[in-house]
């Protein structure tokens, strides 16, 4: 069973005191397979309190001091080793079906416009076969229709801008993604944590945080992740919503500066 040692260190300039909140642990659905806690740490120390947000995230409270704070987590994780599992006879529900806590992941949200899509997702994908086949025909059409480069990040680009514009980084793939399923009445959720380069071949880029979707398939989630488009081994999830505005890796309430970002995720010798 490979061990992944995971973590990151995020480092912000604050002209004054300022509250955050920090969502970098590891999802509660993992946390069995954690050798140690990865408990959330700052330089300098400030007080901590943590709750569960509606989705069910982890999240930290902190009111961060004027000036520089570093904070991150760090800890060990136990793998299967295993690419993400396939399973393509897995069947699309009808709405009336579906349970009541999916129904909230076929509505449009902040970045994924589903109402602005709906058109151009039956234009693109109705005759797709129903279930697995159809959503791995929306992940193919996003993965060659959106051109990645970190140059091309912003943070409020929308799932339409993205179908208009053609570029992005992971997450406007997971959001144009994830409007293309729900407009097709297949709930779909917006995930973010850990994707690890085991089983790629080198280079190795650096490493970062990443984004994929879920989508609601045969009676339970199923990962597709648009930007790689292939199965990996050691994803690790921190969050689920609906989109990026429901899991930030951290929410500040007023002006700062990152001046540092390092993540790492590496298999242990």
């Amino acid at each position: 069973m490979p061990r992944i040692h995971l973590g990151c260190q995020l480092t912000y300039d604050f002209p004054h005191e300022t509250a955050m909140i920090v969502m970098l642990n590891v999802h509660y659905s993992r946390v069995a397979q954690l050798e140690r806690p990865d408990h959330l740490i700052t330089q300098p120390a400030v007080p901590i309190t943590s709750y569960r947000d509606s989705f069910g995230n982890w999240c930290s409270r902190l009111l961060a001091p004027a000036g520089r704070l570093v904070l991150g987590t760090d800890s060990v994780i136990r793998d299967d080793g295993l690419p993400d599992p396939i399973e393509y006879s897995a069947m699309q529900h009808a709405v009336q079906d579906l349970p009541a806590d999916t129904l909230l992941y076929l509505l449009p949200s902040r970045y994924c416009e589903t109402d602005n899509l709906s058109a151009e997702a039956w234009r693109l994908f109705a005759g797709a076969p129903m279930g697995w086949g159809r959503v791995q025909a929306i992940c193919d059409f996003v993965h060659a229709h959106i051109r990645f480069g970190y140059e091309h990040s912003r943070p409020t680009r929308t799932a339409s801008e993205a179908y208009a514009e053609r570029r992005g980084v992971c997450r406007d793939y997971a959001h144009l993604a994830v409007a293309f399923c729900r407009a097709m009445n297949i709930p779909a959720r917006y995930c973010t944590g850990y994707i690890s380069d085991i089983g790629q071949p080198p280079p190795y880029g650096e490493m970062d945080f990443a984004a994929w979707m879920e989508v609601y398939l045969g009676g339970r989630w199923h990962v597709f992740d648009p930007r790689n488009n292939q199965r990996r081994i050691g994803r690790i999830l921190i969050a689920t919503g609906r989109d990026a505005a429901d899991v930030p890796l951290t929410h500040t309430f007023g002006a700062n500066t990152l001046a540092g970002f390092k993540v790492w995720t590496e298999p242990v010798p």
